[in-house]
């Protein structure tokens, strides 16, 4: 079974169960590491706007959506060869790979690496400004260090088929 067959699976056989207990599935990967394969799938709590406080996922929530999507995969079978399943949260660094989480993610601070330079610059930290979903453009604004140890504000306009990875940047 293909690669994007099986995510789109996971998604159809733990979508009722996610909403249900407050998850949503933030993302799967399905992917060969060595000899083995790994279905991991990351979970994260339905954010209510009137929340004020972000919650977070847990081991046990982990485990409860692991109790259930193995039972479920098990009498599916969708996947051919024996892999490892993993559930977890994306984390703190999450990154963001679909159009929903540069959306949300509007006003934080990421880190971004293209797959090619612009400007002389690979990897941009700095504040995800705005995302427009129609052209597919996340709009970065950093701050560059430049010779002299000065620092010149570039706002970056950059089509997601520029960036190699995109994760929120974890400040302390």
């Amino acid at each position: 079974m293909a690669k994007k067959k099986i995510t789109e699976v996971v998604a159809e056989l733990a979508g009722e169960f996610l909403a249900e207990n407050g998850y949503e599935l933030y993302n799967t990967e399905y992917v060969k590491e060595g000899r083995d394969w790994f279905l991991r799938v990351y979970i994260d709590k339905v954010q209510d706007a009137e929340q004020e406080e972000q919650t977070y996922i847990s081991t046990e929530d982990c485990e409860k959506v692991s109790r259930f999507l193995s039972e479920k995969l098990d009498e599916a079978d969708p996947i051919e060869q024996n892999y490892y399943l993993e559930v977890s949260s994306p984390g703190m660094d999450r990154p963001l790979v679909r159009p929903e989480h540069y959306e949300r993610y509007v006003g934080e601070e990421v880190e971004i690496r293209l797959y090619k330079a612009m400007d002389g610059v690979k990897n941009i930290q700095g504040v995800l400004e705005g995302f427009d979903r129609e052209n597919g453009v996340a709009t970065v604004k950093a701050q560059i260090p430049r010779k002299g140890g000065k620092t010149e504000e570039i706002v970056y306009e950059l089509s997601l088929s520029d960036i190699a990875k995109a994760n929120l940047a974890v400040v302390f």
